[in-house]
């Protein structure tokens, strides 16, 4: 029967000195979630922490496993973010992007709010199995602009939806099949953001333990300058 096997990662980079980034395994619900908080003073983190424990309360207090519930959850983390924003001043403005995979018989169930990302190896090739909600993504592509004028735009690190920061949320959602070789990488854009796919490919290729693929993505992203924090979670199926 195939086993999932799962590590995560988090690191500050190389100019921040506080860690936004945060990150959830919990093989017993089967959940695994990448959050990269943004606010002022302690808000990043605040907002992160909050919206996977949010999210964590919700899977757990549910027997089925399905993409409605991990949307749900998704929507607990945008309430409670939200919420304790408004509580408390110094908290304004706090936001989180989230990527969460929920495991089920015989799927792992990918959601996804802002730019954190989930990437997939399947038939030996890497690809980016979620949808960023960026100006870029929603915005510039459809205005027909160049790879090149993308690349260099004003906008081009704007989101167009974060989870705490209003009350519609549009939840992006995938699925893969848990079948064995199947290799997945939840990233923030800490490590996306400045390591091509081509590296990511490299480095998740390599027959070597989960943890030394997460030490690798993340000196690779420290190696490009490291702006911003880092944080992977990687994930394995097995025979």
């Amino acid at each position: 029967m195939p086993m999932l096997e799962a590590f995560g990662q988090s690191d500050c980079g190389c100019v921040r000195q506080n860690n936004e980034d945060s990150f959830l395994i919990a093989p017993d619900l089967g959940l695994y979630v990448v959050a990269d908080g943004m606010g002022g003073a302690a808000g990043g983190e605040v907002a992160s922490r909050l919206a996977i424990e949010a999210i964590e309360q919700v899977v757990r207090a549910n027997t089925e496993r399905s993409t409605a519930v991990l949307i749900s959850a998704l929507e607990n983390a945008n309430l409670r973010v939200s919420e304790i924003a408004k509580a408390e001043p110094s908290l304004q403005g706090m936001g989180t992007t989230v990527v969460a995979g929920l495991e089920t018989a015989g799927e792992l169930l990918l959601a996804s709010v802002g730019d954190s990302r989930a990437y997939a190896i399947r038939d030996g090739e890497l690809a980016q199995v979620t949808t960023d909600q960026t100006w870029v993504e929603e915005v510039g592509r459809r205005l027909g602009l160049t790879e090149e004028q993308l690349r260099n735009h004003p906008m081009r690190h704007m989101l167009t939806m974060v989870v705490g920061i209003g009350e519609a949320l549009r939840v992006q959602t995938t699925s893969l099949p848990l079948t064995p070789g199947l290799r997945v990488l939840l990233s923030t854009d800490g490590l996306h953001g400045v390591v091509n796919t081509p590296k990511l490919a490299e480095v998740i290729k390599k027959p070597i333990s989960l943890s030394s693929q997460a030490h690798y993505l993340i000196e690779a992203a420290r190696e490009a300058g490291g702006p911003d924090n880092i944080t992977v979670v990687l994930l394995r199926v097995t025979e």
